[in-house]
């Protein structure tokens, strides 16, 4: 497989071009012959004219690579080696929706061969690739895995927005059926990650070290956050707290905030999840889980008291939220906590304005029914910085002064402009 390949008498397909397909793709392009499959034939289109439909990579990402795009099947059955990196959420209660996966898991199953290998990127319970994926593409096709084809796990490591750790310069993790199928795909990936392989010793394995990568960044936000309601009731700055701790060598350097996007906010609950079918129910993660869940509504009672207690009229109070998306200088909204912010604030009825760089406003509005605004007014009760985008790191004092009441708030969710609000009240997590 690996000596067709980079002699390009194979061909690697990879199925689900988002932010974490895309990047793959285009990576392997430019050593072997790629085929980028997905579903959404406007995105197709997009990515034939050199345009990343998630906004992560500029024109010269596709230049000098060998792919072709397609929403074909036919197309599709051309590859031999097929990386699934489609999305991985949860439903509104929280339960996995493994629908991507399964139809990801169909689309192989009618287009698989003899011999060819197939490795999940995307972010799974330790089992489901063998125990949910597996049985779909052996169903389908009429072959068996290990006898007839190859199946394997690595979970993908891309960091929307980080310009620094990127695929090729990020261990990454792989697993396989057999030892034979791990070497192959160990050498597949070396072909892309300078910073190596690192070999798991079964896919469960690998399945388990992805998911606790999120689990332990969501734990310790939440202890942050937890951190940060305890010492606002003690008039106490948290980022203050957290600078003077960190002079011990071994404190971990982690932050309050919003925790949304579609990692940290939604994978630990792919563990609990198959936790509770185990008989066990998690009690650490969850309680982790709840308290990430509710900091929008924090931040949105606080606004609230300020205006309520500087005898403001909640019904006529305006509110400008600054920020739309899940994170810092990227276009993605997916399972943003910014809205859960925005929506406590209108069920009091406050006119709440939205701004954001990045961010769409058709899609804000189909995805959570609010749009972006285009003028500002001068009279705001209160500011909420959400999101440390690049563009809002240069704002001044006066140019919150100008666009609020004297009696205003500024409500700075990661502490960006600490010691350099003077007009207003100032407030953070």
């Amino acid at each position: 497989m690996y000596q067709g390949l980079i002699e390009k008498k194979k061909k690697l397909a990879v199925i689900g071009l988002g932010y974490v397909g895309l990047p793959i793709a285009l990576e392997f392009a430019r050593n072997i012959s790629v085929i980028g499959f997905d579903i959404n034939a406007d995105r197709i289109e997009l990515m034939k004219n050199s345009i990343d439909p998630s906004n992560e990579l500029d024109s010269t990402a596709f230049e000098n690579c060998d792919i072709e795009f397609t929403d074909s099947l036919d197309k599709l059955r051309e590859a031999n080696f097929f990386i699934v990196a489609v999305p991985t959420p949860v439903d509104a209660h929280n339960v996995p929706n493994l629908i991507p996966v399964q139809k990801a898991s169909d689309t192989i199953g009618k287009v698989i061969k003899k011999d060819d290998y197939v490795v999940y990127e995307s972010t799974v319970y330790p089992g489901c690739t063998e125990e949910d994926c597996l049985p779909v593409i052996e169903k389908l096709s009429g072959l068996k895995n290990i006898i007839d084809f190859k199946l394997g796990y690595s979970p993908e490591r891309i960091n929307p927005g980080d310009k620094e750790h990127t695929l090729s310069s990020i261990v990454k993790v792989v697993s396989g059926c057999d030892e034979e199928s791990l070497d192959t795909i160990a050498k597949v990936y070396e072909l892309v990650v300078k910073a190596g392989v690192h070999k798991a010793s079964c896919i469960k394995v690998a399945e388990a070290a992805k998911i606790i990568e999120n689990t332990q960044r969501d734990l310790n936000i939440a202890l942050m956050n937890e951190l940060s309601i305890i010492f606002d009731k003690m008039n106490i700055n948290t980022y203050e707290v957290l600078e003077a701790a960190g002079t011990k060598w071994n404190f971990l350097r982690f932050q309050p905030g919003l925790v949304g996007g579609h990692c940290i906010g939604v994978d630990p609950y792919y563990l609990t999840y198959k936790s509770s079918k185990l008989g066990y129910d998690a009690q650490v993660i969850l309680a982790g889980r709840s308290i990430n869940d509710g900091m929008g509504t924090h931040v949105a009672k606080k606004v609230l008291q300020h205006i309520i207690q500087n005898g403001g009229e909640i019904k006529n109070a305006k509110v400008l939220v600054m920020g739309a998306t899940f994170k810092e200088n990227v276009s993605d909204i997916r399972n943003s906590k910014v809205s859960d912010v925005i929506k406590e604030l209108q069920s009091y009825s406050l006119q709440v304005h939205v701004t954001d760089p990045h961010a769409d406003s058709d899609e804000l509005e189909h995805e959570y029914g609010f749009k972006l605004t285009d003028d500002l007014a001068d009279d705001y009760e209160a500011v909420i910085i959400t999101v440390p985008h690049q563009a809002y790191l240069n704002m001044e004092d006066k140019d919150f002064a100008k666009i609020t009441q004297p009696n205003g708030m500024i409500a700075d969710v990661k502490g960006i402009y600490r010691g350099k609000i003077s007009s207003r009240k100032y407030w953070s997590l």
